[in-house]
């Protein structure tokens, strides 16, 4: 995703290579997530970010900063590239599918230090001939040792991580994730990985504005407290151990990838116009992909503020 700076926050960017749920997505699932704490996450949230600041506000942070000089060594961080067969056959391994520079799954467990093998995929790297010893990927979240801002820092990329591994198409290899499938939306040239970042998004929430996002966020949340989503919830985190964060996270992307043949990728949409029948079926998954994040996402910092 292109860069946006502080004061378009609530704005929607569009790039051929999108790399993420866009800002809208990001937003409401900070906004979900930020609802489910507990009152020592809300302390313990604050004490990171800052008094006043929401996840919302913050959860795009992580596709701002993999843009800078210092931050593009994250750059792999946002999806895993699952080398399946859709819409035969969707699968996500951690072996075959993380690479050496690291993964989404790889990066939510070593954010919180998670002690598995696949954490540290990423120990070392070099950067333009310069030695990196990943100190952002030991800025663990809870790890008293490590600066306050380092320790933001890490909270930051978790609320967008959460996001990300819930986009089908972080979960997926094929044409770099749909960004190397063209598509039409509206009659104007775009990708599939974009539409399903950004334009479907916000087509479905009714805009881009903090207030649409806000009016969103509740609607999801009005369906997971009491209305279609409620039975599942206890299913979406079912596995919420944050000392077995590889293992869940992988759960989540194995759990997003699936609808890449369900829906996603099921029928070859090259060039075709996304903005009538395909958006109307793809509504219901975007909706459950992101009530899933947030609920997520809010149940894992209640356990980080437990265990802080």
């Amino acid at each position: 995703m292109p860069y946006i700076g502080p004061s378009a926050l609530f704005l929607l960017a569009a790039s051929p290579l999108v790399t993420a749920w866009g800002t809208v997505g990001h937003a409401t699932v900070g906004t979900i997530a930020q609802h489910y704490l507990t009152p020592a996450a809300q302390s313990y949230v604050s004490g990171l970010l800052g008094s006043g600041v929401t996840m919302a506000s913050v959860a795009s942070w992580a596709d701002d900063y993999r843009y800078t000089t210092a931050g593009k060594f994250s750059a792999p961080f946002h999806y895993i590239d699952a080398e399946d067969s859709p819409p035969s056959s969707c699968s996500v391994d951690l072996n075959r599918d993380c690479g050496t520079g690291g993964c989404v799954v790889s990066a939510i467990a070593n954010y919180v230090g998670a002690s598995t093998f696949h954490a540290f995929k990423m120990i070392i790297v070099v950067h333009e001939g310069s030695y990196s010893d990943f100190l952002l990927q030991t800025q663990i979240v809870n790890d008293g040792r490590r600066t306050l801002t380092n320790r933001k820092q890490a909270l930051e990329f978790l609320i967008h991580f959460f996001g990300d591994i819930t986009q089908p198409l972080h979960d997926e290899a094929e044409k770099v994730g749909g960004n190397q499938i063209p598509v039409l939306w509206n009659g104007e040239d775009t990708n599939l990985h974009a539409c399903w970042d950004t334009q479907m998004v916000e087509k479905d929430a009714g805009g881009n504005s903090a207030s649409v996002i806000t009016a969103f966020s509740n609607k999801l949340i009005t369906a997971i407290d009491s209305g279609a989503y409620s039975p599942q919830k206890a299913s979406w985190v079912s596995c919420n151990n944050i000392k077995t964060a590889s293992t869940c996270a992988l759960q989540w992307a194995a759990d997003a990838n699936k609808i890449n043949c369900q829906y996603v990728l099921k029928v070859d949409e090259t060039n075709k116009e996304l903005s009538g029948s395909y958006y109307t079926g793809a509504k219901p998954y975007i909706e459950l992909q992101l009530a899933k994040g947030g609920y997520r996402l809010g149940a894992w910092v209640n356990g980080l503020a437990a265990a802080a």
